[in-house]
């Protein structure tokens, strides 16, 4: 996914996809810790909001006959 770096107030920013904060339940003014790796041009974002997805009721039943 590109997305075009923005303009916000003295610094850059680019805007989080709006299905990935439903998904994991973010907020505006939730805290976010980031990591640089600056010699290989990355940026690591991680949301203190994240929820726990759910899982289908029968997953657990499928993996194990998968294993067997």
């Amino acid at each position: 996914m590109k997305q075009k770096i923005m303009k916000v107030g003295n610094s850059l920013g680019v805007t989080v996809p709006a299905d990935f904060v439903t998904n994991i339940g973010i907020k505006a003014g939730d805290m976010v810790e980031v990591e640089k790796e600056i010699e290989k041009g990355k940026l690591i974002y991680k949301f203190s909001g994240i929820q726990q997805l759910q899982i289908a009721a029968n997953f657990l039943n499928k993996e194990r006959k998968r294993k067997q």
